[in-house]
């Protein structure tokens, strides 16, 4: 929309290396029309904007622009690069050189060609060929090389920015179309200023937390200890544990953990953690924070333990402890919170375990794996484009009924002692103090039968079928 130009500056000085503009055209076949029908502008004015303005703050050398939004050929390449993107990404062309007959099920776990979908029946019907990709792009590469060879470009580079050289087509017998002016989009100032990336990376200055973490655990797990440290954290604090994460990740001789829960590297933090708070935490770590976090913490979990408590939670239960889109896209690993979240909580959760004391509206959507346990309130749409995993909601008045999404969940009463989510709560009180779990443990027998089980439609019927064959 309008003014995107200044959000990428602002992003830019946050030290962003690439910035995505991203157009109104396109969109995954899951979207509902809603999302991807006259929302939002054209590619060509948002990457125009934010061109000029990030030129004129001096800050377009330090990112890269990246476009999308229905680019399917050599010809939108090239003006995508003119207006001043530098990477350009492609999604449902290169979906539809692959097999996809988009068909719009792809959040129903129902693919009738087999790309989009976890079931083994359907993969089968997959018949798309990598080959098709390759000639795909092939063909878009070869338009590219001959318009810039109608301009007397030899590459690509030496046409990014260069929006002097395109013009208006005039569209003849149209009134309407004949009065857009679009002068200011092909706008391009010579001020001096580099009209694309030269920076290396945008970097960051040093000695921030994530450079302390790693310079104070490396040292110790190279020498084969263990590490625990402690911490003071704000919200200028943005994705830590994620760097060392990554050293880990690539260092697996690093990573002394023997299994079983145990971890080489336990980290406390006190305060109030920036976005991303133990992104991409890996087997080994345990990442414990008393206070409070922003949006997506344990983004991308792969492995080992995050801990939120917040210091409020045992005079005020109820207190909100992490914000919005927590635990999107983990892999596995476990999470503890005691307080409660923002919305979307467990969002494209395929494989963690976690426990939460309260979520906004949409938890668990599109959740395709793992287990997730509500001690609280839940907010509207609960388990919306849930295709796998298992969540249980403490609910003892029923306000689950009338807030989950029935075409995608099925609910039932935890009947008996269920062994898993009761292991999930005493290892919930035992990470974080929790009095409401602590509460629920000492009546247990009367309380279990509160809880629902809440499961995905579609794994019961991938399960008929399964048990059909």
């Amino acid at each position: 929309e309008s003014g995107v130009g200044t959000i990428a500056a602002g992003v830019a000085k946050a030290y962003a290396d690439v910035i995505l503009i991203s157009g109104h055209d396109g969109g995954t076949g899951a979207s509902p029309l809603s999302s991807i029908k006259n929302a939002g502008n054209a590619w060509e004015i948002g990457l125009a904007e934010t061109q000029q303005v990030l030129r004129a703050n001096g800050l377009r050398e330090r990112v890269k622009l990246r476009v999308d939004g229905g680019l399917k050929t050599g010809r939108d390449i090239v003006i995508a690069a003119m207006l001043g993107a530098e990477e350009f990404n492609f999604g449902t062309a290169a979906l539809i050189s692959l097999g996809c007959r988009y068909v719009r099920q792809c959040h129903l776990d129902t693919c009738p060609v087999g790309i989009a979908t976890q079931r083994g029946d359907l993969r089968e019907k997959y018949e798309g060929d990598p080959a098709n990709v390759v000639a795909y792009f092939d063909a878009v590469a070869g338009e590219i090389r001959e318009i810039l060879a109608s301009l007397g470009a030899r590459s690509l580079d030496e046409v990014i920015g260069r929006a002097d050289g395109l013009s208006a087509v005039a569209v003849e017998g149209h009134s309407k179309a004949s009065t857009v002016d679009i002068s200011d989009l092909l706008a391009a100032p010579d001020d001096g200023n580099a009209p694309f990336c030269t920076w290396p990376s945008n970097v960051r200055p040093e000695g921030g937390i994530n450079d302390r973490i790693v310079d104070d655990v490396v040292p110790v797990l190279k020498a084969g200890g263990r590490f625990e440290g402690r911490y003071t954290i704000t919200n200028r604090d943005r994705t830590v544990g994620a760097r060392l994460a990554g050293i880990l990740a690539r260092r697996p001789e690093l990573d002394h953990s023997t299994g079983g829960g145990d971890d080489a590297v336990r980290l406390h933090f006190e305060g109030t953690a920036g976005q991303s708070f133990a992104a991409f935490t890996t087997e080994g770590m345990s990442m414990i924070l008393e206070g409070e976090a922003n949006d997506y913490v344990a983004k991308g979990l792969g492995g080992g333990r995050v801990v939120v408590r917040h210091p409020f939670n045992s005079d005020e239960p109820g207190q909100i402890a992490v914000g919005n889109t927590v635990l999107y896209g983990a892999t596995g690993g476990e999470l503890f919170v005691a307080g409660c979240a923002g919305e979307r909580f467990a969002v494209r959760n395929s494989g963690a375990r976690a426990v939460v004391e309260g979520t906004g509206d949409h938890g668990c959507e599109y959740m395709t794996s793992g287990t997730v346990v509500v001690l609280g309130k839940t907010g509207a749409n609960f388990g919306a484009g849930m295709t796998g995993g298992e969540a249980f909601v403490y609910d003892p008045d029923g306000r689950l009924k009338t807030r989950h999404h029935g075409d995608f969940v099925l609910l039932e009463r935890v009947a008996g002692d269920d062994g898993e989510l009761r292991s999930l709560i005493q290892a919930h009180l035992a990470w974080t103090g929790s009095p409401v779990a602590e509460q629920l443990l000492n009546s247990w027998d009367d309380q279990v039968g509160a809880f629902w089980r809440v499961t995905p439609k579609a794994l019961l019927e991938s399960k008929k079928v399964r048990d059909a064959q």
